[in-house]
């Protein structure tokens, strides 16, 4: 047995799955939901129809918010399902967009239609 070659296909695999589980926590793989650049959530505003949830802290979402943004921190957010609208488009951010992923998710295995905003905040005001 040749415990080199064993040993190399070992280290392939974890690295696949380590990029794998990569794609995945930025929804690039197996979301059903989509992301969106800052730009297309600001269109989708000005359509209407739309909800803005905040994903992030209470404390972050007091220094500073999208106007018009709904709080709900990702930690409680299974808990306030029933505050959000599934008869409208939610679009959801957090600072960066990581937050806003797994929300996203719990979002659209709910049964809501959902756009992710990539880069989340940070992206909204530029930075």
């Amino acid at each position: 047995m040749n415990f080199k070659k064993l040993s190399d296909n070992a280290l392939l695999g974890v690295l696949i799955l380590v990029g794998l589980f990569f794609l995945y926590q930025k929804g690039l793989i197996f979301a059903n939901f989509e992301s969106i650049d800052s730009t297309q959530a600001k269109t989708f505003l000005s359509e209407g129809n739309v909800t803005l949830l905040d994903v992030r802290t209470p404390e972050e979402f007091a220094k500073a918010h999208v106007k018009g943004a709904v709080l709900i921190p990702l930690s409680k957010l299974h808990k306030h399902l029933d505050e959000l609208d599934k008869t409208t488009r939610i679009v959801v951010y957090c600072q960066s967009g990581n937050r806003s992923v797994s929300a996203s998710r719990v979002l659209s295995d709910n049964g809501f239609v959902v756009y992710n905003v990539k880069g989340g905040y940070n992206s909204w005001i530029g930075k």
